[in-house]
């Protein structure tokens, strides 16, 4: 009889350990935390693990995959074409910013979330008008009209931008002040990191730089995740959830540059700001965390190495960009979703889906 008993506990605790994994895994995310490290391969990822002897937050996510990063006219993707593949779920050509090869605007996944009654945001090391943050807002058919990217943040619903390019809002050949256009939009334009960290609700934009924020080993701080911890603060006080997109711009910066020291400062700054991403993450429990690249920068390999010491001794194959898989890591509700081998454009399309940000 006892062993009846018994058996029945176990088969019912069974069937509710599945079901609650399935009720885990239907579950729909409030928030998303999409994350790019601009230029960010495998062996970038396993540098930075080396030189923090041998361990990254990133390493926290529960689901991994990988992504093509081939755009509509080059088998080697440039930013602007692999972040409107991001962001809009379309391949375009090289230097395009979320416009389809044939120049018909699209519509981000930020831009569709803030019609939905989201709060949307982005946080950035290089100017907001950069070619990645870019995609998520404006829609040209090149990345180098920062200006016209400018004007085009006036008509995007984002709530929270912080990054530098204040010189594109301010200092511009049309003699326009678009900071002054923001504060009557509700924005409050901070132009320090002590100003962003002062305001406590409503809409920010920080424009911290004239154009790119110093490098991580040259004076910029903790700016990446302070800017990221006030980005969640604003946009988590929205019932209905939020969007946000932070990028580690110069990752990219550093492997062009076949800088191993800047490339690792990034690396490790970068992983230091997914660790406050996926701390919120676990915290709330309705949060999915995306993490990726949008190509390979430099052909990074890696020569020898101590993970005891911290040592890592590298080599870069080339000053461009290159063809390989990028890692796509992911952690909280609909993480499984990521997972295999994907087009880059796959990844935004599981957001429209999931969100149901077809219109």
């Amino acid at each position: 009889m006892k062993k009846r008993v018994l058996l029945k506990r176990v088969v019912a605790l069974s069937i509710s350990v599945i079901l609650s994994i399935s009720i885990v895994g239907a579950q729909v995310p409030q928030n998303i935390i999409f994350m790019i490290g601009d230029g960010m391969g495998l062996n970038h990822i396993y540098a930075a693990m080396t030189a923090n002897h041998g361990k990254l937050n990133i390493e926290r996510c529960s689901h991994i995959g990988f992504s093509k990063t081939y755009s509509a006219n080059d088998y080697i993707t440039d930013s602007a074409a692999g972040g409107t593949a991001l962001a809009c779920g379309v391949k375009t050509k090289n230097g395009m910013v979320g416009m389809s090869p044939d120049s018909t605007k699209l519509s981000s996944t930020l831009t569709r979330s803030g019609r939905i009654g989201k709060s949307t945001g982005i946080v950035v090391t290089s100017s907001v008008t950069h070619a990645t943050p870019a995609d998520f807002i404006a829609n040209q058919d090149n990345r180098k009209k920062e200006e016209e990217i400018a004007l085009d943040f006036m008509k995007s619903p984002i709530d929270v931008f912080i990054g530098g390019g204040l010189k594109f809002f301010k200092e511009r050949k049309d003699g326009k002040d678009l900071t002054k256009e923001l504060e009557k939009k509700g924005f409050r334009v901070a132009t320090t990191m002590e100003e962003v960290k002062n305001v406590k609700r409503g809409k920010l934009a920080g424009l911290v730089a004239q154009e790119a924020l110093p490098k991580a080993n040259e004076g910029r701080g903790d700016m990446l995740s302070e800017a990221t911890q006030k980005a969640i603060e604003l946009l988590d006080k929205n019932k209905k959830g939020f969007f946000l997109m932070i990028e580690g711009s110069q990752i990219d910066w550093g492997s062009h540059a076949n800088d191993a020291s800047y490339t690792l400062a990034e690396m490790l700054d970068f992983d230091k700001t997914v660790g406050i991403v996926l701390d919120y993450a676990q915290k709330q429990g309705n949060t999915l965390v995306i993490i990726t690249a949008d190509h390979e920068t430099g052909g990074l390999t890696i020569k020898d190495g101590d993970l005891k010491k911290g040592d890592v001794e590298v080599r870069f194959e080339t000053i461009k960009h290159t063809g390989t898989l990028v890692p796509i890591f992911s952690f909280g509700p609909k993480a499984e979703e990521f997972i295999g081998i994907q087009e880059n454009i796959d990844i935004p399309k599981k957001i429209i889906k999931m969100w149901n940000l077809e219109k």
